[in-house]
């Protein structure tokens, strides 16, 4: 871990997951994508390899933004630095639904708010393809890879494959592939 566990404060994760979670909009791989883009990009925490081995570490279970948002709160400080990640991350979103459950059971009838909700939904499907398109280019850079991440797609999209299924096949394309690897050397 070198000394970036000394350089990162607590204070400094703390504000940092609390203005992601605040900003992050659009779930899932839109909220990874802004991690990668802060954590990675501009402060430099951890190296993109390594973002993405918490990234596929933190999807075995559970919400993986948050996950990976604790990865790198621990990566960082251990333990301690992955609850404040995690807390920090999770603060603003808490807030926020708390609030609008409370303005939506008051106001949920007004055609306005209905118009507003559904006009939502297009941004979301919008950030969420930006983000995969970002992580394609930068992962998928060989053919092989980017065929896999194409039958990983096709699979789930169209012919309904679970994304348990999707990601036990890939890990298992890969350890296939590092052995293959290994004995040729």
């Amino acid at each position: 871990m070198e000394n970036k566990a000394q350089r990162v404060t607590l204070a400094e994760l703390a504000a940092t997951f609390f203005m992601i979670g605040a900003t992050g909009f659009g779930g899932g791989m839109a909220v990874v994508a802004l991690v990668e883009r802060r954590c990675v990009n501009e402060k430099k925490w951890l190296e993109h390899t390594e973002f993405m081995h918490g990234l596929a570490f933190s999807q075995i279970l559970g919400p993986f933004s948050l996950n990976s948002c604790t990865f790198v709160g621990y990566y960082l400080r251990g333990t301690l630095g992955g609850i404040v990640a995690a807390t920090s991350f999770i603060a603003p979103s808490f807030l926020l639904v708390c609030l609008l459950s409370l303005l939506y059971f008051r106001y949920h009838e007004l055609p306005e708010l209905k118009s507003a909700l559904l006009g939502s939904n297009p941004i979301v499907i919008a950030l969420i393809l930006v983000a995969a398109l970002g992580m394609a280019r930068k992962n998928a850079t060989r053919w092989d890879s980017a065929a896999v991440a194409l039958i990983a797609f096709a699979a789930s999209a169209f012919f309904g494959v679970s994304g348990l299924t999707v990601l036990v096949l890939a890990g298992c394309w890969g350890l296939y592939q590092g052995w293959r690897a290994g004995r040729k050397n």
